[in-house]
């Protein structure tokens, strides 16, 4: 079967498209028919050593590939021994969270444990489905830990992004949240429609001041999706939460709460938030749809930005449908 791997850390250009040997599923773990896995950023820091560098993936053996993709939605192949509750041919969706495995998502088959696999409705196609796993995930682990209640506020930086987005929607609709959402302008009219009570300008000179000003003291906590760090803290009132997606977040001034969500596979909470992707509370946002091997072409546009929603890679044409 098809695969895109690197052998060597570098540009687009070490992404290869090679032939590796089935993947057969062991106890409690399912082999899914890839039918879309979405291109996001992550997968860009693990192709150029940047994950590497940081301790978090051990750099390539000579000789044995590292296997790119996290985001998968396709069909049930084949059921290892002791697993339940999925069937040959069932739609399904998932997450591949782990860095030091041969095989991602980008692939035309992938094996994972049960416990990271969803049920897919019938409502949602394959390529819309494949935007959700990551950052859905991370955006509700996010919350989890925000641990904000009903009616409190929330500062969403880079709200119009993957993750963010979610962040809104979920905040807004399913926990009852007060939402900011910092944005450009050109996307404050979406985020509004997707539950955001105020909108403040991506562009506005000091972020904790433009808060303020809509909410006096400060918000009762902020989720950085744009690693805005220091800046985003600011606008947070002393003793509330704050949650980064990634990298090193700021002090905890002011007995702030800090933490980074680590992203986890959960096939449950993953099957809930499907669930509300097919009620149209979630919104799933392709920005386009390439061959499996174009994923180098498709790691160039997301470097060049820009981009509302994910790219997603499908092994045939046929796949996307």
């Amino acid at each position: 079967m098809r695969a895109v791997v690197v052998h060597e850390f570098g540009g687009p250009q070490v992404l290869e498209v090679v032939d590796l040997p089935e993947p057969v599923p062991g106890p409690g773990q399912l082999a899914i028919r890839v039918a879309a896995a979405a291109v996001n950023p992550v997968d860009a820091v693990t192709r150029d050593g940047t994950l590497a560098g940081l301790g978090l993936l051990p750099a390539p053996a000579p000789g044995t590939p590292v296997g790119i993709g996290w985001d998968v939605a396709g069909e049930v192949l084949a059921l290892g021994p002791g697993t339940a509750g999925f069937a040959v041919g069932q739609r399904v969706l998932a997450l591949r969270d782990r860095l030091d495995l041969p095989l991602g998502s980008y692939a035309d088959h992938l094996v994972l444990d049960a416990s990271a696999v969803a049920p897919l409705p019938d409502g949602l196609p394959f390529a819309e489905a494949a935007t959700l796993p990551l950052n859905g995930l991370t955006a509700d682990q996010a919350l989890d830990l925000l641990d904000l209640p009903p009616g409190a506020t929330l500062l969403v930086t880079g709200a119009a992004g993957a993750v963010g987005g979610f962040a809104v929607e979920l905040a807004a609709r399913q926990r009852g949240l007060t939402v900011l959402a910092q944005a450009a302008p050109a996307d404050h009219a979406a985020l509004r429609a997707m539950g955001a009570a105020f909108v403040v300008d991506r562009a506005a000179p000091d972020l904790a001041e433009a808060v303020r000003a809509l909410v006096p003291g400060g918000v009762d906590g902020a989720l950085d999706t744009a690693l805005l760090g220091i800046r985003a803290l600011g606008a947070v009132r002393n003793r509330g939460a704050f949650v980064s997606v990634a990298g090193g977040p700021p002090p905890g001034l002011r007995g702030i709460t800090v933490h980074t969500v680590w992203i986890a596979a959960d096939g449950a909470a993953l099957t809930r938030l499907a669930g509300l992707a097919a009620a149209g509370e979630l919104t799933l946002r392709v920005a386009d749809v390439l061959p499996l091997d174009q994923a180098a072409t498709a790691h160039q546009r997301l470097a060049a930005g820009g981009l509302r929603g994910r790219l997603v890679l499908v092994p045939a044409p046929a796949a996307a449908r």
